[in-house]
């Protein structure tokens, strides 16, 4: 591969990039994928002490706390962005949470609606304050909305997950049309079962639910996998850092599963 090919495949230096539920997780995996191509990278996030560490250690990441929720958090946090960064490039939407896991007559009324509000009103909020910045980007915009695979499958006794899923799919795909004569890309990322303790949770959720061991809820998991294997943080990262480059410059409109081809869930 020469040079000029390597160069595609590499962000911009420079890039101005803000991450919602950045400080742990997908999110932070993210952040410091952008910060070693020469990113600015801003983060938010509810937890509070994680966003102090994260700043402390790695020079190069600002963050602000906040509850995604919250409009008024969210307004701060793009106070923030004006004063860190002075603008806007890339918005990674990935700020999320797992939900109940229940039959939907279990499910209480408002744990849907949290649900709801963090993996998708949010998104909404966060990309109608950043689009009037994205599209004065000098190269143009980048939006990417973090999704899952279960935004591509049906995912019984997770429906309050499933369905934002679903509808962040619906988000990224519209809004492409609608900001592409900007110049602003948006894609979704759908990542599948992720290593981490997010996971875990989630398996043992399911666990106790069938009545089963941990170890065999995890096997249930992994057979539905074709490669037999979760994928890691850094895998998805580097998917978002690839349609964040010049290589996926036309790349829009698309959801990005990174599973390893879930098949059921």
């Amino acid at each position: 591969m020469d040079m000029k090919a390597l160069e595609l495949l590499a962000p911009r230096a420079g890039l101005r990039v803000l991450i919602t539920g950045g400080a742990s997780g997908i999110g932070l995996a993210i952040a410091k994928a952008f910060l070693s191509t020469g990113a600015r990278v801003h983060v938010c996030d509810i937890d509070g002490k994680a966003i102090d560490t994260l700043s402390t250690a790695t020079p190069g990441i600002t963050g602000t706390r906040a509850n995604v929720a919250d409009q008024a958090d969210v307004a701060r946090v793009f106070d923030d962005v004006d004063r860190e960064l002075g603008g806007l490039d890339v918005l990674i939407n990935n700020a999320g949470i797992a939900g109940p896991t229940g039959g939907i007559d279990e499910i209480e009324a408002s744990d849907w609606e949290k649900t709801v509000d963090i993996n998708l009103n949010s998104h909404f909020q966060f990309t109608r304050r950043a689009v009037p910045k994205l599209r004065q980007a000098a190269d143009g915009g980048v939006i990417v909305f973090i999704s899952s695979v279960a935004g591509r499958l049906g995912y019984g006794f997770r429906t309050p997950y499933s369905a934002t899923k679903w509808a962040v799919v619906g988000l990224a795909k519209s809004l492409a049309i609608e900001l592409g004569p900007d110049n602003i890309r948006v894609n979704a990322v759908q990542p599948g079962i992720v290593k981490g303790p997010r996971m875990e949770g989630v398996i043992a959720a399911r666990a106790k639910q069938l009545g089963i061991s941990y170890e065999d809820m995890e096997a249930r998991y992994l057979e539905k996998i074709s490669l037999r294997r979760m994928v890691t943080q850094e895998e998805v990262a580097a998917s978002v850092l690839f349609l964040a480059s010049p290589a996926g410059s036309a790349i829009s409109g698309q959801a990005l599963s990174v599973c390893g081809n879930v098949e059921t869930l």
